[in-house]
């Protein structure tokens, strides 16, 4: 693989070419391997990174820490109050002290324009681990996941269930048209992806021979998938009168056992994490005390079922953003 990744930053799945994001998943399958023998690798010792989050988090923050731990790096974590970015500090000026102090910056936060005004100014690669809009880090992890299970993305049929239009929808839809896959958007009509955002993934679907598909039907989104995935129908944060609304037009998406049995016996179930699948959190309380749901967006039945590889996914939340930091960080020989 040449290095064409250094000093580049990782926004979107947009600025990524087929064979860049493969290159990518390569170089995370290595690593894993490597891992998984014990075999160190610090090649980036001596360099620094920090960790912005506007927005908590458990893999995003384990994943970048332990990743650059693992390859020789240190790292400051900056949490939602960790910083004036914002508030007493400009984002530009803020870009422009870390790129002084830091050799990469990860941000997690709300507005995908912070994190392109960081990869702006701040003159080192600045990586995004969740905005508003996008969540490619999410993406890589995924796309390895079904690599591991199906040993190809090419012609995999991807459903996706839920809120289309959030940022696990949009850069499902982007990755999977990028790498060949058929992607399935199943969801009501209102919450399918942004039509701008359609029209690009339709042309990079022409590209790499995907197929993308928008359905309100569950059968007809679910029937012959590989994949059947879903997230969070609500936000952390959002007012009651949003959790009303949103439960209630996405009740009948739900991914169950008649949805999974309609997809196959071969089809795996995926979850970006956490989820609303029982009772046993605060939040899970909560649903059950206010709408009587024991599990909102998948079931106990299923997220628990051998089907289920959402934690198979988790752990390579790890290997695919050491890889990003890796070859983004490490100066051609």
């Amino acid at each position: 693989m040449k290095n064409n990744f250094y000093g580049r930053n990782f926004l979107t799945l947009l600025e990524y070419s087929k064979e860049e994001i493969q290159d990518l998943l390569n170089v995370s399958a290595k690593l894993k391997a490597k891992k998984k023998a014990n075999l160190e690798c610090r090649p980036l010792a001596g360099k620094n990174v920090v960790l912005l989050f506007e927005k908590d988090s458990t893999r995003t923050r384990c994943a970048f820490q332990v990743g650059a731990n693992d390859l020789g790096m240190k790292v400051t974590y900056l949490g939602p109050t960790g910083s004036q970015m914002g508030k007493k500090e400009s984002i530009k000026d803020t870009a422009r002290v870390l790129g002084r102090m830091f050799d990469g910056i990860e941000y997690r936060g709300y507005k995908q324009e912070t994190v392109e005004i960081l990869g702006e100014f701040s003159g080192v690669p600045v990586w995004n681990g969740l905005t508003d809009m996008y969540h490619p880090t999410q993406i890589l992890a995924d796309f390895l996941t079904v690599i591991e299970k199906f040993g190809h993305l090419d012609g995999i049929n991807f459903t996706y269930f839920g809120d289309a239009r959030n940022n696990m929808g949009n850069s499902l839809m982007i990755g999977a048209a990028k790498m060949g896959i058929n992607f399935t958007a199943c969801a009501p009509k209102e919450l399918w992806p942004n039509e701008d955002l359609v029209k690009k993934c339709k042309i990079l679907a022409k590209e790499s021979g995907a197929t993308l598909k928008f359905t309100e039907d569950v059968l007809e989104g679910s029937k012959n998938a590989d994949v059947i995935y879903t997230d969070v129908w609500v936000s952390m944060g959002e007012p009651a009168k949003v959790w009303k609304e949103r439960i209630e037009k996405l009740k009948p998406y739900q991914v169950n056992k008649k949805i999974m049995d309609n997809a196959g016996n071969t089809a795996i179930f995926m979850h970006c994490l956490p989820a609303f699948h029982n009772t046993d959190t605060i939040m899970g309380k909560e649903i059950y005390k206010n709408f009587g749901l024991d599990a909102l967006e998948v079931t106990e039945e299923v997220f628990e079922s051998e089907q289920s590889v959402v934690f198979d996914e988790a752990e390579n939340r790890l290997h695919t953003i050491k890889a990003v930091m890796y070859v983004t960080m490490r100066e051609p020989k």
